[in-house]
């Protein structure tokens, strides 16, 4: 039956080219420019770390008060209370992170030093956030605890300085200090780049990761002062003019994660983080009521707004398109399906059902949404061909085509044009058959 109701959509479009071809190409159109958009948002919100984001959690804690912050705590911590936290020791692992700048001297004398990106970070940060290694592993809290002269690098600086070989052991020399090799990562650059965006800015989270990372502990005994940090207004930014005073500030400058395995861990550290600040309030520090927020993942991700605006807003102004698109389609599969009253009528009058004439121009609206679909196909991958054009490189670049986005636009298609072509079966369901056959007889 089926097969029937399919060939007679096929003969219906042989009479009906115009139309059916206009049809497809709205659809065609309609259904690309919105899954173009949609590739790209999800994208710019996909999961960076899937096995581990239900349990990754990033503290805050409101250190400016509520006249500077408006009730909301900054995103990053201060010296003060990252250190507290970290020293606390109360989740399964923790992480502190912030944005560092090396100046590498080469070996060979006669090159000029290069500036390198990377992180400041603490030993829990590699195996926290699944960090993929090549040779070696990353340092230990030991290492931590004695300020440790130890780096990992990347791929990249490995192949780089080393030829791609095993440096484990082999020395480095950051700003005029040597720093020992103790592990060296596989390709790595998680997207969107979570971990210290809350410091770099949402500007950031499609950039690469850096080439290398050491011990929170050691970047701070070398004063490495992010460029990045945030002052409250009664506050000034010292930096490494005074580097002990800018360490007891309130300038916030400090990425803090933690990994926390059941909902039980979740409440216990919540309800840390109002007792230390509540802490702070008696010691004189704050005179706010305790104010702080524990986030996962994907909480923190929209509150650092990671997802660019021009996403999200090219995904609300494709789906505007498409429902117009959608609308025009309501109109011509009206006029098309109207033009065959005569039909339905002898049909009705041959013992046709109402359902019968439902499935028939439901399924010929579904054959007309496949074929628009497998356009809709070509017309999305030149859509993400010439991606470059409406996004930033970094973003898309991160587009990619595979089976399920491949069969979610002819899905669409499909079920667009069903919802297309109910109004206009219905009409057409209603004709009345001793009327057509007077009319026409």
């Amino acid at each position: 039956m089926w097969g029937y109701y399919v060939g007679l959509a096929l003969r219906s479009s042989a009479r009906s080219k115009a139309l059916t071809a206009l049809v497809i190409a709205l659809l065609a159109f309609g259904v690309s420019a919105c899954m173009v958009s949609y590739a790209v948002f999800r994208a710019t919100t996909s999961d960076p770390i899937p096995s581990k984001s239900s349990r990754l959690y990033m503290p805050q804690i409101d250190n400016f008060g509520p006249s500077s912050s408006g009730g909301e705590p900054p995103n990053n911590l201060a010296y003060t209370d990252a250190n507290a936290l970290w020293q606390a020791g109360k989740a399964n692992r923790q992480a502190l992170v912030f944005p560092t700048t090396w100046e590498l001297t080469p070996g060979d004398r006669t090159a000029s030093s290069v500036s390198l990106g990377g992180d400041a970070v603490t030993a829990d940060f590699f195996a926290m956030f699944d960090v993929p290694f090549r040779f070696g592993d990353g340092w230990t809290s030991t290492d931590d605890a004695q300020h440790g002269s130890v780096a990992v690098i990347s791929h990249r600086l490995n192949d780089r300085l080393f030829g791609g070989g095993n440096s484990v052991g082999r020395e480095i020399q950051l700003d005029g200090k040597i720093f020992r090799v103790s592990g060296v990562l596989e390709p790595w650059s998680p997207k969107p780049r979570f971990f210290d965006v809350a410091t770099l800015g949402p500007l950031s989270a499609f950039d690469d990761v850096g080439d290398v990372y050491v011990p929170f502990t050691r970047a701070i005994d070398l004063k490495k002062a992010t460029p990045y940090d945030y002052c409250p207004s009664y506050a000034t930014d010292l930096g490494v003019t005074d580097w002990d005073k800018y360490l007891h500030s309130e300038c916030v400058w400090i990425n803090a994660w933690v990994e926390l395995g059941t909902s039980a861990d979740v409440q216990t550290y919540r309800d840390f983080l109002r007792n230390y600040a509540d802490e702070q309030k008696r010691a004189g520090r704050f005179t706010w009521a305790p104010n702080g927020r524990l986030r996962n993942l994907t909480e923190a991700m929209t509150v650092l707004h990671v997802t660019p605006k021009a996403s999200s807003l090219s995904m609300l102004v494709s789906a505007s398109f498409l429902l117009i698109v959608l609308v025009n389609v309501v109109g011509l599969m009206l006029a098309r399906f109207m033009r065959r009253a005569p039909e339905i009528g002898i049909r009705r009058a041959l013992g046709a059902s109402r359902g019968a004439i439902y499935r028939q121009f439901l399924i010929e609206g579904a054959t007309m949404g496949c074929v628009g679909g497998i356009f809709g196909v070509a017309l999305t991958l030149l859509g993400l061909w010439g991606a470059n054009g409406l996004f930033e490189p970094k973003i898309a670049r991160l587009v990619h085509v595979d089976a399920s986005l491949v069969a979610s636009t002819v899905l669409l298609a499909i079920a667009a044009t069903v919802v297309s072509a109910l109004y206009p079966t219905w009409r057409a369901a209603q004709t009345q058959p001793a009327w057509q056959i007077k009319v026409n007889g």
